[in-house]
Order: structure tokens, then sequence, then C-alpha cells
């Protein structure tokens, strides 16, 4: 069962994994994977507290800060991401169909880049079952032991019996499609995707709150009758994340950043989206927070790194603590009401959060700007408003150290 952790808010469900990355057969890369590692990191950052259940077998290479389970005589699910160095452009403006802009032809290469990776499975751990989830305290529907829960599998670890309880402990779930439609070739472990209709999942789908995919796993759910169910997030790197509801839809952009790996960006997008609503945040302004920890996530290599001590002296980490405390809109009952009943409306504050945001991002991501004063007096304008905006940042995070780093165009394992 798993480890009930006192006072918590949120249950996450999703097996730790080991990521290896290898770009034309050479490894690059190692480090701790699973979609639960990189949300844990944005959730403790913020000290929300949650119960986690993951698997892993002896073999589990990495201290984490929430123990999982460990299975004898099974190993770790572990994830090889092969990609491909795109031939180089021929010589000449025309040769080999490429545009004369140079610029554009080497951007087109990347892209096209982007789209060759094969991601396989070489190892599973066994999945999680009802009876690893805690106990319901209440027999009742009325009554939630969550406030909210995060399915977010990545090797076929929740079935659906085990999606079927977290609805029943979780007032609000929130799903990563990854984990519903994902399929694996029995042959080399080749990861494929289902159509969402086409799995055993779809009768469930009335009852998720939040569905997010990316964009390549978008094109295997039918959004426009998704929508009519539940909010969908569509997050696609660059261009941010596209939020589809009921009603309408908007487009949140992202923050600017160097990339050096973007595993896992989408995973710390919805850590982030979650821990916004749960804060009391609009919707739209907790998809601005999604993107901010996805670009923190794509700065760094493997589960980012965030110095809290850092954090608390650039961003006067305290004081915004206390106008988060003081501003989140609570119902009667004690849950935020933004998380229950879903505000999509722009808060008058929403391009002021943003530009906060783009502050904070561009000094984490070390872009210090021209001098130590010119940063301080940054911070302070960032303090400032965002003392209006009171939206984001609550306790200390702790990470496993990156792998070696290897500037590559590499997409994300589980983004």
């Amino acid at each position: 069962m798993g480890r009930w952790r006192s006072g918590s808010k949120g249950l996450v469900v999703g097996n730790y994994c080991h990521d290896v990355i290898l770009r034309d057969g050479a490894v690059v890369g190692e480090s701790l994977g699973g979609a639960a590692s990189f949300i844990a990191n944005v959730l403790d950052l913020l000290d929300i507290p949650c119960t986690y259940v993951s698997k892993v077998g002896p073999d589990f290479a990495y201290s984490v800060a929430h123990l999982p389970c460990v299975v004898p005589h099974t190993k770790t699910t572990l994830f090889h991401a092969h990609f491909f160095s795109p031939s180089p452009p021929a010589a000449g403006p025309h040769a080999s169909g490429c545009p004369e802009d140079q610029q554009d032809c080497h951007r087109s290469h990347t892209l096209h880049s982007h789209q060759d990776r094969t991601l396989k499975l070489l190892h599973a751990c066994e999945p999680i079952s009802i009876s690893d989830l805690p106990l319901p305290s209440s027999l009742t529907r009325s009554d939630f032991d969550f406030d909210f829960g995060m399915a977010v599998g990545v090797a076929g670890e929740i079935t659906p019996e085990t999606l079927s309880r977290l609805l029943d402990l979780c007032r609000v779930l929130f799903v990563d499609v990854q984990a519903l439609i994902r399929t694996f070739d029995v042959a080399d472990g080749t990861v494929s995707l289902a159509h969402l209709r086409d799995t055993h999942f779809v009768h469930l789908l009335p009852r998720i709150s939040f569905l997010k995919a990316s964009s390549d796993e978008a094109e295997y759910i039918d959004i426009q009758d998704a929508r009519n169910s539940c909010c969908v997030i569509v997050t696609d790197g660059r261009e941010g994340c596209r939020v589809y509801w009921k009603d309408g839809e908007f487009q949140v952009p992202s923050f600017p950043v160097i990339q050096m790996d973007p595993t896992g960006a989408g995973d710390s997008f919805l850590g982030g989206f979650a821990a916004g609503l749960v804060q009391g945040l609009s919707v739209k302004d907790a998809a601005l927070l999604g993107n901010f920890f996805g670009s923190l996530t794509v700065g760094q290599i493997g589960v980012p790194r965030i110095d809290s001590l850092k954090l608390q002296m650039e961003v006067k980490y305290q004081q915004l603590r206390e106008e988060l405390t003081q501003r989140t809109c609570r119902c009667s009952n004690g849950y935020s009401e933004g998380l229950v009943f879903g505000d999509f409306q722009q808060s008058t504050e929403h391009e002021e959060f943003r530009a906060s945001l783009a502050r904070v991002a561009k000094l984490l991501n070390g872009d210090r700007g021209n001098s130590k004063a010119a940063d301080t007096h940054e911070v302070d304008q960032v303090g400032s408003q965002w003392k209006t905006t009171s939206k984001l940042l609550d306790g200390p995070c702790g990470a496993t150290p990156p792998a070696q780093h290897e500037e590559s165009g590499i997409h994300s394992l589980e983004a």
C-alpha cells in the first residue's frame, strides 16, 4: 500500500524510471526519469504535501525524497531514447531542395531531427494496483481523501482499475494522456501511441478533470469530444500550451530559454499547472506557472536543480508566500474554488504575472543581464509585482544531480 503522508493534499501515482539518452548510438546522458520525479520536484518546491505511489526494482540507482516501493525480483523501468543527427544540408542555395535562405534550411532540418527519435522500453516494473493505493477513509462518493490526484504513468503501470480508484479518492484528477495511450512492441519495446478511443480508459474520461497531452499525443485524442467532458491542455514546446474546455480555448505563450535537455518539460509543466490551481490561480494563470516550470526544466539536464536559497534571495520568497496565503481564494469548505470549478477567465493581473515570471525565468536560467546592480533592481521589481499577483513560490526543493551535458536538439521523453 502507498505510504500515506500525514496532511497530504495530493496523491501522485506513477513509477520512477531510469532514462538513457543516446545520439547516433552513443550514450550522451543517463538520469532519473518518470513523470513523478519531475512533478515531485515542483510540488516539493511549492511545499504542497503529497503522497507518492511509485514502484522500482532493487536496482534503482537514485536517491529521492519520496521513497518508492521496492519490488523484489524485478527491475526498475528503463527507457532508451535514440536520437539521430540530421544530415548536413548540401552545399549551394538550391541543393537537395533547400530554400535559398540557409537559415530557413537549417531550421527545417532541425525540426525534422526532432521527430527522428525512437523511444524503447527495455524493462517495465510491475503495474500499480489498487492495493498499492491508500485505503479510502469513506465509502461515500461525496467525500474525498485528497484534494487532487495525478495519474502520471510512463510504462503502462496505471491500469483502468487503478485509475478508477484514483477518481474515487481524489476530488480533482489530473491525467497525463501518455499513461493511457502508450503501447510497447513485444519484440523490441518500441513505444507507440494508440488512440484514446481504442483504450480501456475511454469510459473514464467524463470523470477526469484535466487531461494533459503533448502536441504529438494530441493527435490520438478527439479533442472536440474530450473538451466536452474535461479540460484538455496541449503542450507544444516553444509555442507554449493551448487550453481547451467546453466553452472555449486559449493559447498561453512559453518563456524564452536556451534549451539543454527538454526531457520532463511536460511533466514539470503539469506539476506547475496543478500547483497553480491548488493555490487558487485561474486556469490561464496556472498554465503560465506550468510553462514557467517547463522552461526551468529544459534549461537543465535531467530533473532540474533549483537552489531554494537562491530562490528565496532573488524572489523575496517569504513575502510572496505570505501574500499567496492571504490572497488565495477559498470556498467555505476549504478547497480552492479555482481547483473545483475551473476559472477560465483571464485575471486582471495576468499580464503582470507573466512579466514577473519571465523575469524570474531569465534569472534562474542564467541570463543575468548587464550588471549585478541591474539584477538587484530587477529582482526588487519582480518581488513588488509578484506581491501584487501573489501567485507563486513556497518550500525547499531537492533533486538528483544531472547527467553529463551534451548539447543537442533532444525532444522530451515524457513532455
